[in-house]
């Protein structure tokens, strides 16, 4: 082809090298933002049962099986971001070493919570044979309190049928709607929200493995705003970090969707001493800045209420309740503006009184 028939937009790309798009890089000035090429969670995901903080009963159970190379059906039941996907894919990787992958089938029993999933999917992994050098496979079931009551019938006889060659591995946030028949099958784990120093501690261990400038206060405002969660927790850090490689409190509340301690406390002070319109306007304040919804707020003002050191007992009481009936109606379908509005109004008619 002549030159004349190239067009311009291929003759500048061919002058700067450029045919081929390439892959973007970080940027070298600026804000020095970093990366988000791999989630943080993943890359630091302990890879034994050993490596993995907190929990420090249940590690030591685990381990227990992962130096036997056996374990029973195992049922992990607590909330989100604790350990239990991370327990259950550490504890295979143990048994069965880096080929863990070939015995072990891992589903998600939200996305495939019906019986004809459990009848096939599960059913045919189980009666098909270990892979040489193990005497058993392994079956994760995530999420399995999404499981209809019909699936979990068809999964306890599974259980029952294919013991010998086959262990389950379930988590669930409420064990409660497990039935009774597979929770006797199984060994249960209890996860519990991870203390604020653990979260502290990793939080602070993946910024410095990540080159992150993390201030002190800003890990603080992480590990607070986290509640337990270490999946949380390092998602925000990345979060801010992909923003800023110096990561500062601030930037840690707005990239997380949270009203810091001293404005939410802020507007219980406005409701006591100012009244209701300055109240409104701070709390409107607190809403648009933080891109907040009305049941965010109410959880987070009832969550940092009890740090209030300008309320009594009896007016925490009432402001509860006055929170309560607030968060009831959104949910229940009523205006959150006019809603927001009564709850501030009812807080200032009982703290000013």
């Amino acid at each position: 082809m002549s030159e004349a028939g190239i067009s311009p937009a291929k003759r500048r790309a061919t002058e700067f090298g450029d045919c081929h798009p390439q892959p973007s890089r970080t940027p070298t000035s600026g804000l020095g933002k970093v990366t988000m090429s791999e989630l943080w969670v993943e890359r630091h995901r302990p890879r034994s049962v050993n490596d993995m903080k907190g929990q420090k009963a249940i590690v030591d159970r685990l381990s227990a099986y992962a130096e036997s190379r056996s374990f029973p059906h195992l049922m992990f039941a607590g909330p989100p971001g604790t350990g239990k996907t991370t327990a259950a894919l550490a504890l295979a990787r143990d048994v069965f070493g880096d080929g863990y992958r070939s015995n072990l089938l891992e589903m998600n029993a939200s996305d495939e919570r019906k019986l004809e999933s459990i009848r096939t999917k599960v059913k045919q992994f189980a009666r098909t044979a270990p892979m040489p050098g193990s005497t058993f496979k392994v079956i994760f079931l995530d999420e399995a309190d999404a499981l209809t009551p019909d699936a979990q019938g068809a999964l306890r006889r599974i259980m029952e049928q294919y013991a010998e060659t086959c262990r389950f591995i379930l988590s669930c946030n409420y064990s409660s709607k497990i039935v009774e028949a597979i929770q006797s099958r199984c060994a249960v784990f209890r996860f519990r929200p991870l203390g604020k120093e653990k979260v502290l501690e990793m939080v602070i261990e993946v910024a410095g493995k990540e080159g992150v400038n993390l201030e002190q206060d800003a890990a603080e405002a992480i590990a607070n705003v986290s509640l337990g969660d270490l999946r949380k927790a390092i998602t925000s850090l990345q979060v801010a970090a992909s923003l800023d490689s110096h990561v500062r409190r601030d930037l840690v509340y707005e990239t997380t969707a949270t009203a810091p301690p001293e404005e939410l406390h802020g507007f219980f002070l406005a409701c006591k001493e100012d009244g209701f319109q300055p109240a409104r306007r701070r709390m409107k304040g607190i809403l648009d800045r933080f891109g907040l919804a009305g049941t965010d707020l109410v959880n987070q003002l009832h969550r940092e209420l009890g740090g209030v050191t300008f309320l009594d007992e009896r007016q925490k009481l009432m402001v509860t309740e006055a929170m309560a009936e607030c968060d009831f109606r959104m949910v229940e379908g009523g205006g959150e503006s006019l809603q927001l509005d009564a709850m501030a109004a009812r807080i200032c008619g009982l703290l000013s009184g």
